[in-house]
């Protein structure tokens, strides 16, 4: 059975930890308790904004937005990259009992007006850098820009609705609240190279997958979290925005990952926990910083998600800088899946079930696998997506049915979750199902190699054949024998890739995986060649 660390099982009763409230109760809350305390902090930007004036701010807004016609579950979208305004404007959305709808602005913009369309919403607030015209061609909506925030009157700028929105007073407050069930956000999954699905989730999944962030890593009020992904993504929303809200802790973001500031981020404000990712961990570990947690005594933890992380990386960069690592396992339309936890890990594994994950793993014909079985992973419980809208927006009600993910995984004696691949990326050699993944760890255990992805091709005689495709470490020289003995002293010989390319760079999507159709195309184009 799995251990006390372990996740839900199906239809079990979740107990939250902290009972769910609206920003409505919750920042009022954290103005009583410490208004001069900072509850969000721009590090781009190098500014912040204070509990006590954050409340008086989505109330503004929320006024104002009551003002313009805005109706509780009316959609208003948030066009923006990150940066202290877009939150300070998703609160007073929240406020006001809207939907908040943080599109990507940094896909393809045609993508922007074909999603917004579909999601038919009556307001957009955008960065004024956008070029907005040309992102919302052919909509029709009222839109407004911004810029700058600041707490006291700036000169009248139509070009920024926070001059505006400073003249509406903060007080009597808005009269709306949401409850758990309200629907509170839409958001795109990765759409750089696809268009992008978008997933409707209410009050609850937010706040479930929160408490899950909350139970893997220990977050207290105390702590000093950092953040440098997309708060468009489902991810970024439950590692981080989520247990600000529920905590009361200090979120500090960055517009984007930076090498050379990262951990002068850290000593300066004492970050306690960071996001993370592979593409960061490889990065720090090939582009060693020299510093170590005697230099960083705050940092307490790191997290690894949204894409695999080799256990021989994970156990490096511990090592290299001291710092206690954490792989988590998400998905877009379901927040945690799994993860380690700040008391309990294990190397090689994304940890067990997350605490309000209602996770099972199936077979085929779609009936539980016992423990210590491969099986497909699905999904239930709160945290999962009311409802999906595909590329061409339609829509799909999602309530109450368990989500397939595709994804193959093992639970150990211990309740502990181990990925073992994806169905659709199953290679087939023989009549033997092979895992891509467990070729991709072998191969990255050579010292020489920095990435590595098996994939498997069309082949007269098995069917389907194993090739590999390398990226070597900078400064390094590996040759197809010497790779060839290292997987033969690993893999077994019908699991050995038959051929070995190397290449320059694996193609990925925007959050960092491996796409291997297209490694397969390359194979396909490079024989036809």
């Amino acid at each position: 059975m799995p251990p006390k660390v372990g996740g839900t099982t199906p239809g079990a009763e979740h107990d939250f930890a902290i009972p769910f409230e609206s920003v409505r109760t919750i920042l009022k809350k954290y103005r009583d308790r410490d208004p001069q305390k900072n509850a969000l902090f721009d590090l781009t930007q190098r500014k912040s904004i204070t509990f006590g004036e954050l409340h008086d701010w989505t109330n503004r807004i929320a006024n104002w937005l009551v003002q313009k016609g805005i109706q509780k579950g009316d959609r208003v979208a948030l066009l923006s990259e990150e940066r202290l305004e877009k939150l300070i404007l998703w609160m007073g959305i929240w406020r006001a009992g809207a939907v908040c709808c943080p599109t990507n602005v940094e896909m393809n913009v045609n993508y922007v007006s074909e999603i917004l369309t579909h999601l038919d919403c009556k307001l957009a607030f955008f960065d004024a850098e956008l070029d907005i015209d040309k992102m919302l061609e052919g909509v029709v909506l009222d839109k407004f820009a911004f810029k700058n925030w600041t707490n006291h009157r700036q000169a009248v700028d139509p070009e920024n609705i926070f001059c505006e929105i400073y003249d509406i007073e903060a007080f009597p407050e808005c009269d709306r609240d949401y409850s758990s069930s309200d629907d509170a956000t839409i958001f795109c999954t990765s759409g750089t190279t696809d268009k992008p699905k978008n997933f409707l989730i209410d009050h609850l999944a937010h706040w479930s997958f929160g408490l899950s962030t909350i139970d893997q890593l220990g977050l207290t009020e105390d702590d000093k979290t950092l953040e440098f992904r997309s708060f468009g993504w489902n991810s970024a929303q439950g590692l981080s925005l989520m247990p600000w809200l529920e905590t009361g802790c200090t979120l500090h973001f960055a517009r984007r990952f930076s090498h050379s500031n990262f951990f002068d981020w850290i000593k300066e404000h004492n970050i306690t926990f960071s996001a993370g990712i592979p593409t960061v961990i490889n990065m720090l570990l090939d582009r060693p910083t020299g510093v170590t947690a005697a230099d960083v005594p705050s940092l307490r933890l790191m997290s690894s998600s949204t894409a695999p992380l080799a256990p021989e990386r994970w156990k490096q960069f511990e090592e290299t800088y001291g710092i206690n690592l954490l792989q988590f396992f998400g998905c877009s339309e379901g927040g945690w899946v799994c993860g380690n936890r700040h008391y309990a890990k294990k190397y090689g594994t994304v940890g067990p079930p997350a605490k309000h994950q209602e996770f099972l793993l199936i077979d085929a014909d779609g009936l539980p696998v016992a423990q210590g079985e491969e099986g497909e992973v699905t999904l239930g419980g709160p945290q999962c997506a009311k409802a999906s809208m595909t590329a061409d927006g339609v829509w799909e009600d999602l309530t109450g049915k368990r989500v397939p993910l595709g994804d193959l995984a093992v639970m150990d004696e211990e309740g502990f979750i181990t990925v073992t691949g994806r169905l659709k990326d199953l290679i087939i050699r023989g009549g033997v199902n092979i895992s891509p993944v467990e070729v991709d760890n072998i191969m990255m255990a050579h010292p020489k190699v920095y990435e590595a992805a098996g994939v498997g091709v069309p082949d007269d005689i098995y069917g389907e054949e194993i090739v590999a495709y390398l990226v070597v470490r900078e400064g390094e020289i590996l040759s197809e024998e010497e790779i060839k003995a290292h997987c033969a002293q690993n893999i077994p010989e019908y699991r050995m890739p038959k051929e070995f390319h190397f290449i320059d760079a694996l193609p990925k999507n925007d959050r960092g995986k491996v796409r291997r159709p297209d490694l397969r195309e390359i194979w396909i184009s490079n024989k036809n060649s």
